[in-house]
């Protein structure tokens, strides 16, 4: 989101904040109510710049708009525990958001409104974040993990996926089209599986593991997003930054990687610099989302900072590199490796219930578990 969508819409959090405050204090034709109804609406058109919708989820009472956390302020946090009150996670606007359902809305959320009911508009839709994900609009799907026997059902031309690695690997320009087509496929293939999960390809052989690694991240990153109720171009722009999340590996020499020993100080410094490389090749590389080269960067610094590379005490990290971050720790551990074999799901869950709120974001990584349990318990 560009800075000046982001700095629209933190005028928006104020004047919708303010707007609803009046309405619970005047009648929602008081001549305040309107002016701060008309200044909300005013910033709406500005955020939404050229697009035709924005999503805006909230989650640990942060708002995250289009993928990025809002800086806090005061009536950025006014709006967010006001709409949690409600019930309210998601919020899905669509251009052309009038006047008076800005109105609507703001004394629906007000405290003039003892039933509490807070219901959608033509243009301004709510939900909650749930832990299941609706597939076809009505029913709800579940997460489950796979099986070490079970094949990839979502038809990916691994030759296709092989080769724009490769092309990485030599240092080639990116064929991001190639990894368009490929997220594409695997969204149809999570919207369209009551376990979106079958789609994860197992293991066949230790030197295809990062293609095979990078597929499942996207894919679990995606039923993720979908699971907070993200879709349109922002899914598909999560689903490419988690196919392309560890980009930067495939800038590091081989012999680095593939070393059958454990790594001197200087190898492990080198490793540890892929996330820089990776969000670097991204930046020069025409066409790719602005997000996946924030979660080419931001992958390995845990939720607690205390990952690489080091940033600044102030620094915000993007919600998808912490999906993404939630992903790759899952997929690490069920994946048979030949220095282990793959865990099973109670460990697992163990392992990440215990860094929730230290590695991995306590509330992605709990949905997380929750989805995967609410799919064992489901007959």
């Amino acid at each position: 989101m560009k800075s000046d969508r982001a700095a629209a819409f933190q005028n928006f959090a104020r004047h919708f904040a303010n707007a609803i405050s009046t309405v619970s204090l005047y009648s929602s034709g008081h001549h305040q109510v309107s002016r701060q109804c008309s200044l909300t609406l005013s910033d709406l058109e500005e955020a939404l710049g050229g697009q035709q919708e924005l999503s805006v989820v909230i989650i640990d009472n942060q708002m995250v708009v289009e993928g990025m956390p809002l800086e806090e302020s005061l009536p950025v946090s006014r709006l967010s525990q006001t709409l949690t009150a409600r019930g309210i996670g998601h919020i899905k606007v669509l251009r052309g958001v009038t006047l008076d359902e800005i109105l609507t809305v703001a004394g629906s959320l007000s405290k003039q409104n003892s039933r509490g009911e807070v219901c959608s508009t033509a243009h301004i839709r709510f939900g909650k974040v749930a832990v299941r994900f609706s597939h076809d609009g009505c029913g709800t799907a579940a997460i489950d993990p796979p099986r070490e026997d079970q094949g990839a059902d979502c038809q990916v031309d691994r030759g296709k996926y092989c080769d724009v690695y490769e092309g990485i690997r030599k240092h080639k320009r990116l064929r991001v089209a190639g990894i368009m087509e490929i997220v594409s496929a695997f969204i149809a293939t999570v919207k369209s599986e009551a376990d979106p999960l079958l789609a994860l390809a197992p293991l066949r052989s230790n030197d295809e593991y990062t293609f095979t690694h990078c597929a499942n991240i996207c894919i679990l990153s995606l039923a993720q997003a979908m699971a907070l109720g993200i879709d349109g171009p922002l899914l598909h722009d999560i689903g490419i930054a988690a196919m392309l999340h560890d980009v930067g590996k495939f800038l590091v020499p081989e012999e680095v990687l593939n070393k059958s020993g454990p790594l001197d100080e200087k190898e492990w410094q080198l490793v540890k610099q892929h996330p820089l490389m990776g969000a670097h090749y991204l930046l020069d590389t025409p066409g790719v989302p602005h997000l996946a080269v924030i979660t080419a960067f931001e992958h390995h610094m845990r939720y607690d900072f205390s990952g690489y590379p080091e940033v600044p005490g102030h620094w915000q990290q993007n919600l998808c590199s912490q999906m993404t971050t939630v992903s790759d720790f899952f997929d690490a551990l069920r994946t048979k490796r030949p220095y282990r074999g793959a865990m099973d799901m109670t460990k697992i869950s163990g392992i990440m219930l215990e860094i929730a709120g230290t590695e991995l974001h306590p509330l992605l990584a709990r949905n997380f578990l929750k989805i995967m349990d609410s799919f064992a318990k489901t007959p």
